[in-house]
């Protein structure tokens, strides 16, 4: 991959990031992501902070890399403390998110577990409001897929309770759990996907969370929005994460995110900022709304 090009710079979106090449690399679930041979851009030399959530207080499942680090970072730079979610098996990349966000001068508190169970998402709350006092921000990023091409025939029970636990019960779990401990002006962003509304036969399960995810963020909207907090979604399109080598075949990595309109996969760091903006007061006037990141592919 090219060195990160300066984002303050006039730069042709489909030129901004060369594909992923090395994409034979096949790494058990959930994947690593210092054994990427291209490694995605999380910000590290791009995102500039502005103040925009001085003082706030968040939680980001799937903290560990990919989008979850990229906002983690940003997060951070924008003057956010946090508290990080990530599975046991991820320990080394959470290492490395860690580092991000204390360089910033900002708390990055662990909390791993798997959140498939509704104990290990209490923990997470109540460590987001023992050790900083209370939540400002939920991020619902932590999500499991694994492509089956031979359609449902292949899916599992075991794996269809996995994809629905992880992706459906535990931000059910997160928000429920979350939501006493936030005031007004306070936020949850849920990560839908362009699955929601364009699935993949290869990703039944996980589309069908997806699209859950979307009526979830709505429904729940309605309901908070006269206490003065906020739920919206960001819908991310095909982005190079250590989820794609670990859970897609070597052939559909190859070509992950060609076929948007701006003809590559996205990177992380081209993601964090619409959570950024969702936690923000610039987007006060918005809520149960979803935004696509998606090089240009459709969800509607």
């Amino acid at each position: 991959m090219d060195d990160q090009t300066d984002q303050t710079d006039q730069t042709d979106p489909t030129e901004q990031y060369d594909q992923p090449e090395h994409t034979d690399e096949q790494q058990p679930h959930p994947g690593l992501t210092q054994n990427m041979q291209d490694q995605p851009d999380h910000g590290e030399d791009s995102y500039r902070g502005s103040n925009r959530l001085t003082g706030k207080r968040a939680v980001i499942t799937g903290a560990d890399s990919g989008i979850g680090r990229a906002v983690a970072l940003a997060f951070a730079r924008e003057g956010a403390d946090v508290v990080l979610s990530y599975l046991g098996a991820e320990e080394a990349d959470a290492d490395e998110t860690v580092r991000l966000v204390e360089a910033e001068g900002r708390k990055a508190i662990r909390c791993p577990g798997d959140i498939q169970s509704e104990e290990i998402c209490q923990k997470i709350i109540d460590t987001a409001v023992e050790q900083l006092g209370g939540i400002d921000v939920l991020v619902n990023n932590a999500a499991y897929q694994m492509a089956q091409m031979g359609g449902i025939a292949d899916i599992t029970t075991e794996q269809f309770d996995q994809v629905m636990k992880t992706n459906l019960y535990a931000m059910f779990w997160l928000c429920k759990k979350s939501i006493p401990h936030m005031e007004a002006g306070a936020t949850i962003i849920n990560t839908s996907s362009v699955q929601a509304v364009n699935p993949s036969p290869e990703l039944l399960d996980y589309a069908t969370t997806k699209a859950g995810i979307h009526n979830f963020t709505k429904a729940l909207a309605q309901e908070l929005a006269e206490k003065g907090i906020r739920v919206n979604a960001v819908a991310p399109g095909p982005i190079w994460t250590p989820l794609i080598p670990a859970t897609m075949p070597t052939e559909k990595a190859q070509s992950h995110g060609e076929s948007t309109p701006l003809g590559r996969a996205g990177q992380p760091a081209e993601v964090a900022p619409a959570y950024v903006f969702f936690a923000s007061q610039e987007s006060s006037y918005i809520t149960a709304e979803m935004l696509a990141v998606t090089g240009g592919q459709p969800v509607t």
